[in-house]
């Protein structure tokens, strides 16, 4: 399968290949352009782009390592399905690190940061009747915005690299994320920070960031073949008892 062209899909050849690829490949694969089972060499990865095989062999180490690659000795490279477990840990992890993000911000409220995140919810909901990737993309900003507002870059590059999984549901289904809705948690955040509500700004991102967990059961009984899913078949993340290894 042929990679895309322009931005995501070309490399810059000042700068330094195997991180370029990662990321070209990971937009391929969280976008489901490479499904799951897909085969992808480096072989022809390496001739595609002219390029030679230990920068694709370095971006094939780093996918794996966020379990979106299987490589497989002697039989060679698959995309992976989304693991259905990992889609809850991410989720659950990710809630706990944004509740301190909004629990920082909402502790000193900033007029200026209050400002920017308000000017990028005017921009969501510009983007409504637009394609539903385009939000997502405004999606991530808000949210990157959060954290570098708490000064927790590194929170959100950890978060980045554990949504993944999380990503490639919304991407699989997107029918199934209300954008209005996500829009309208946005400003309810927001509001409550700006209030200097603590505790208000705390539940409205955890009730933001559980929305997954209501549409996951739905989309992994329609995409069966795309999930990696429990022997038990699928189970419902919302009633879950939180015993063990399971999360809310």
């Amino acid at each position: 399968m042929p990679l895309e062209t322009g931005p995501v899909g070309t490399l810059d050849p000042l700068l330094p290949i195997a991180p370029q690829l990662f990321r070209l490949l990971r937009h391929r694969i969280v976008h489901n352009d490479l499904r799951p089972g897909h085969r992808i060499s480096e072989t022809e990865i390496a001739r595609e782009f002219g390029i030679s095989r230990q920068p694709v062999r370095e971006a094939f180490i780093k996918l794996a390592g966020e379990d979106l690659l299987a490589i497989l000795p002697q039989r060679g490279t698959v995309v992976c399905k989304i693991s259905y477990a990992a889609v809850l840990d991410a989720r659950f992890l990710r809630e706990a690190i944004e509740a301190d993000i909004v629990r920082i911000l909402s502790s000193a409220p900033d007029p200026a940061w209050i400002a920017e995140m308000r000017a990028q919810i005017a921009a969501q909901r510009s983007a409504m009747t637009g394609p539903q990737q385009a939000f997502f993309a405004l999606d991530d900003s808000f949210h990157r915005t959060l954290a570098g507002a708490a000064g927790k870059n590194g929170a959100w590059r950890l978060i980045e690299g554990l949504k993944s999984q999380m990503d490639r549901v919304r991407f699989l289904s997107l029918a199934h994320f209300p954008v209005p809705n996500l829009i309208d948690q946005h400003e309810a955040i927001v509001d409550r920070i700006e209030a200097g509500d603590v505790a208000g700004a705390e539940r409205h991102i955890r009730d933001h960031l559980r929305e997954i967990l209501k549409d996951l059961p739905v989309i992994a009984a329609e995409s069966p073949a795309f999930f990696d899913l429990p022997a038990g078949g699928i189970p419902d993340p919302v009633n879950a008892p939180v015993t063990g290894g399971d999360h809310p």
